[in-house]
């Protein structure tokens, strides 16, 4: 199959149509892992008071797969756009499973201590924080994980930039490249933030405590005008895009 006859979607020729045995195990790592999240207890609900209460973890529950799938949704993308599976992708998606199954951990603490939070106590937390330290720690421990996915699929996305000529990578679809590149350096960069924060704040003030958290929300901001910048150059480059 040539260039001009590969599918498209966004604008971007997709040259990863086939699913090879290294994308099914990343994707089995990243099914793992939210039955890693899911509501359950160590036996069925057998009462409806059992049921209730695993209802009240849903928020958390929910929380923590968005941001599962949204690290899947980007290696997915890698994947169909580019079809590569060279040796450093091998190792990057390997680093990625490996990742993402302990990042599970304490994304559950965060997610289900911020769904007590914004629920006012209705949802249960699952976080046991004995001294300020220990909070500090959880929120570090965090942001590492979430810098380190970012970081991954970032690197992967350059590798792919590196080898534009080879995969004959068309003005448009380099630019899509840088985009992806940016909004995963974005993700890390509002991690940093987080981890400072969390590494710099005082003791003893309830809403200064709550900055580790409330500095992701920056990314409601940074990553909608990231797609607005990129968007306007891509769809100028790119016919396929504009149609998109």
């Amino acid at each position: 199959m040539t260039l001009s006859e590969l599918p498209v979607e966004k604008g971007f020729r997709l040259r990863g149509e086939q699913v090879t045995r290294l994308e099914t195990f990343v994707d089995a790592a990243f099914a793992f892992a939210v039955t890693l999240l899911v509501v359950s207890f160590d036996a069925m609900p057998t009462s409806f008071a059992e049921l209730y209460d695993a209802l009240r973890r849903l928020p958390a529950f929910v929380a923590g797969f968005a941001i599962i799938a949204m690290f899947w949704c980007a290696h997915n993308r890698f994947s169909r756009r580019f079809g590569l599976e060279d040796g450093w992708i091998m190792f990057l998606s390997l680093a990625l499973v490996a990742a993402t199954l302990f990042y599970v951990y304490p994304l559950r603490m965060v997610m289900s201590a911020a769904m007590g939070f914004f629920t006012g106590g209705w949802a249960p937390s699952e976080v046991d924080v004995r001294s300020f330290l220990e909070y500090r720690l959880v929120f570090i421990i965090y942001g590492i994980g979430f810098a380190v996915l970012a970081g991954l699929i970032a690197s992967m996305n350059m590798h792919a930039l590196r080898k534009a000529d080879q995969l004959q990578l068309d003005a448009a679809e380099r630019l899509v490249t840088q985009a992806e590149i940016a909004a995963q350096l974005a993700l890390m960069a509002v991690a940093g933030l987080s981890i400072v924060i969390a590494a710099t704040i005082p003791p003893g003030s309830d809403w200064l405590q709550t900055l580790p958290g409330l500095a992701y929300s920056v990314l409601g901001i940074v990553m909608p005008w990231l797609g607005i910048h990129y968007g306007r150059r891509i769809r100028a480059l790119s016919p396929r895009a504009g149609a998109a």
